[in-house]
């Protein structure tokens, strides 16, 4: 089987991963008391555990060792970085209205959203043009969608981290019963969370869908 030193990011993108749950351990400590956010504690566990699996499935994708392989997901890697820039300016705008307490997107959040969208289709499209099968063409679209997801999933967490409001009473965690009622503090970190495993778990799907439409127009050839 052909080799090559085309690199896939592997490496970058599974640290990565790691370094975003580290963050979330961090932010969560101590973990028991984590146990108290909505949903018995899922709130806080389903981002952890999915920033787990993109570190497992960032490994395996990126292990590829024909030359074509690295070389469709490198550039995979790239269209996702791009994508990644565009999902990081949605997630600063979205930041600057919770700010100034907006809550409806405005126009530049959708555009944004959209470009995002097109230009990880894209990847499943020029992967396809490069002749090959729809489901590679599929799978460098999810990686894609990887790289750009934790890229908006680190500023997330980077700002939850660094605003970390100083606690309330003796025990913050306790105030907070739902979404409704608790102190500020609280309420900001579990819409934090809730953004993070939104953009982890939708994030592949969207991701899938968009390369499976874009690949079926790159005329990819059978394997």
């Amino acid at each position: 089987m052909e080799t090559s030193g085309q690199p896939t990011l592997c490496i970058p993108i599974v640290l990565l991963a790691l370094v975003n749950l580290a963050i979330l351990g961090a932010r969560l400590w101590p973990w028991q008391n984590a146990m108290n956010l909505p949903g018995n504690g899922t709130t806080g566990l389903d981002p952890a555990v999915s920033l787990a699996a993109y570190a497992g499935l960032g490994f395996w994708i990126g292990n590829m060792r024909t030359s074509a392989s690295k070389k469709a997901l490198f550039s995979a890697s790239m269209m996702g970085i791009l994508a990644g820039v565009l999902l990081v300016g949605l997630v600063l705008i979205a930041s600057r209205q919770a700010a100034e307490d907006t809550v409806a997107p405005d126009k530049l959040q959708i555009a944004l959203l959209v470009c995002a969208t097109l230009v990880l289709g894209a990847a499943g499209w020029r992967t396809a043009k490069a002749g090959n099968t729809m489901g590679f063409s599929v799978v460098c679209t999810i990686w894609a969608t990887m790289v750009s997801c934790l890229m908006a999933v680190t500023v997330i967490l980077g700002q939850l981290y660094f605003r970390a409001a100083p606690a309330e009473s003796a025990d913050p965690w306790k105030q907070y019963q739902g979404l409704a009622i608790g102190t500020p503090a609280m309420q900001d970190l579990v819409h934090s969370l809730n953004a993070v495993t939104g953009f982890l778990l939708l994030g592949p799907i969207v991701g899938c869908i968009a390369g499976t439409i874009f690949a079926s127009f790159g005329n990819p050839k059978s394997a």
